[in-house]
C-alpha cells in the first residue's frame, strides 16, 4: 500500500513532532487541530526545531525548506478524508479519541489506514469503534519525536498483515526503528517505565528520599540520563497518572496502583514543565524541587 499524504490529528507536543519527522522524510502532511492558534504555534515550532537541526548540521537548509513546504494545516476534520494514512495524536482520553474517529469515518477513502499515537489505550477497542479494524494500528512515538529513535507498532486483534507491513515500511522511511508490541495495557515502553516513575513517587511519598536525592540516585547510581521525577515532569504528570490508571484497571494488579501523591499533584494542576510546576518549580531561572 502506497502512503504519501498523511493526516495528523492534534497539533500539540506529539502531533507537531510527528508532522516534523514525516515532512522531513518526504511525506505530504495535513495537520489538523480544533484551534487555529494551536496550528500556527505548531508550524512555528516545527520551523524553529528544523532551524536548530540546520544549525547543528543534522539537515540541509534546502531540506528544511522543502519539508516546511509539505506541511498544510486545517481545522476541518473532513479535509483528512483523502489521506492515505491518518495518525491520531489527541489527548490521552479514550472518549475523545473515539469521538474523533467516529467524526472522521464518513469522509475516509476505503483503503485509508488509521493509527493512534496512544501510549496505553487498547488498540483493539479503539479499532472496534471504526469501520476498518483490519486497517487500524497503534503507532506510538516517543517524546521528543524528532530526537527519539523508537516507534512502537501495536497490532489490534483484527489488524491485517498488509497494514502491518505497510507501517513497518513507513517507520523505516522515517529513519526510525520499530518495536512490535502486543496489544496489552501500556505496551512495552510505558509498561516498564511508568511503574518505575510511580515507584519513585512512592519513594518520595514515604519520605525515603527527597526529589533531588531520588533523581540524583537514579542518574548517578543507574546511569539514567534524567531522574524519574524530572522525567515525569517532562512527560506530564497527568499523562503519567492516566497511564498508571490504564495499567491498574487493565491488569487488575495492585502493584500498578497510582501513588496518592501523584494524584494529588494532578489535582493541584501541578502537571510538570507544561504548567510551570510539578516535582520541580520551573518559574525561576533554574528548576527548584517542590518537596
Amino acid at each position: 500500500m502506497a502512503v504519501q499524504l498523511v493526516g495528523v490529528i492534534g497539533a500539540g507536543q506529539m502531533g507537531n513532532g510527528i508532522a516534523h519527522v514525516f515532512a522531513l522524510a518526504g511525506f505530504d502532511i495535513l495537520l489538523n487541530d480544533i484551534s487555529r492558534e494551536g496550528l500556527d504555534k505548531a508550524v512555528a515550532l516545527i520551523g524553529k526545531n528544523m532551524d536548530r537541526q540546520v544549525s547543528r548540521g543534522k539537515i540541509a537548509a534546502e531540506d528544511r525548506d522543502a519539508a516546511l513546504g509539505r506541511i498544510r494545516t486545517t481545522m476541518q476534520l473532513s479535509d483528512l478524508g483523502q489521506c492515505d494514512l491518518v495518525i491520531e495524536a489527541a489527548t490521552e482520553r479514550e472518549a475523545i479519541k473515539q469521538a474523533i474517529f467516529e467524526d472522521l469515518l464518513p469522509y475516509l477513502k476505503r483503503d485509508t489506514i488509521l493509527t493512534s499515537n496512544t501510549s496505553s489505550i487498547s488498540i483493539t477497542r479503539l479499532a472496534s469503534r471504526t469501520d476498518r479494524p483490519e486497517k487500524f494500528m497503534g503507532l506510538h512515538f516517543m517524546n521528543p519525536v524528532p530526537v527519539m529513535q523508537l516507534v512502537e507498532l501495536i497490532r489490534g486483534i483484527a489488524t491485517d498483515e498488509e497494514t502491518y507491513k505497510t507501517m513497518l515500511g513507513v517507520v523505516e522511511k522515517l529513519g526510525k526503528t520499530s518495536a512490535s508490541a502486543e496489544d496489552f495495557p501500556a505496551f512495552i515502553v510505558n509498561r516498564i517505565l511508568m511503574p518505575m516513575i510511580n515507584e519513585a513517587v512512592y519513594t518520595l511519598y514515604e519520605g525515603v528520599g527527597n526529589v533531588r536525592s531520588i533523581d540524583e540516585s537514579m542518574k548517578l547510581g543507574a546511569n539514567h540520563p534524567m531522574g524519574p521525577l524530572e522525567l515525569a515532569d517532562f512527560i506530564g504528570l497527568d499523562t503519567c497518572l492516566a497511564i498508571m490508571n490504564v495499567l491498574h484497571e487493565g491488569l487488575a494488579d495492585t502493584k500498578y496502583r497510582p501513588c496518592p501523591l501523584l494524584t494529588k499533584y494532578v489535582e493541584a494542576g501541578w502537571l510538570g514543565r507544561k504548567t510551570g510546576r510539578g516535582f520541580y518549580d520551573y518559574r525561576g531561572e533554574t528548576p527548584v524541587p517542590t518537596r
